[in-house]
């Protein structure tokens, strides 16, 4: 199988959320994903459905894998339970680790379980700035740059830059 270049976003607001962050840098390659670069981690205001919690480490990572679309969601989401995510939480709860598959190289895939790229890649500046400080090129597979997608987001979603990068 040819390997394809991704990207993941990495999250965590429970407990040593750097330390989880890592683990699960360090896990990746034990599911057949290689990560080529991480971004700084940057500690943000929470989003979604669930806005009283405690704020997120998040991280995004520069992957490849030979992997299909569904099989790195199955892997991912064995990897998220192996490294403390109890399942079933509240949706956008606290979570020791929440990885997400943006991009996997120029694949468009709308599936009941995934969607790529990720229905909120171009919307969640938690997710742009470490992508661009990976990549400032990144686009979308339809072409959309993620460089333009943050440029016209307001600045209140809370993003704050809280170390330095990832061990590789």
């Amino acid at each position: 199988m040819p390997l394809r270049s991704g990207l993941l976003g990495l999250g965590s607001n429970v407990g040593d959320r750097r330390a989880h962050l890592q683990a699960a840098v360090d896990a990746l390659p034990s599911i057949g994903v290689r990560v080529t670069a991480a971004s700084s981690v940057y500690d943000t205001d929470p989003v979604g459905e669930v806005l009283d919690q405690p704020s997120f480490l998040n991280a995004c990572v520069l992957v490849e894998t030979a992997l299909e679309p569904l099989e790195l969601l199955d892997a991912a989401k064995r990897l998220e339970a192996q490294l403390g995510r109890v399942a079933r939480g509240a949706r956008h709860g606290p979570r020791a680790i929440d990885i997400d598959i943006l991009l996997l190289g120029d694949i468009e895939l709308a599936h009941e379980r995934m969607t790529l790229p990720h229905e909120q890649v171009l919307s969640r500046r938690f997710v742009l700035i470490p992508a661009l400080e990976l990549d400032f090129e990144l686009s979308t597979p339809d072409g959309a740059r993620l460089s333009d997608a943050l440029a016209v987001l307001p600045v209140s979603e809370g993003v704050r830059w809280a170390g330095p990068p990832l061990s590789v």
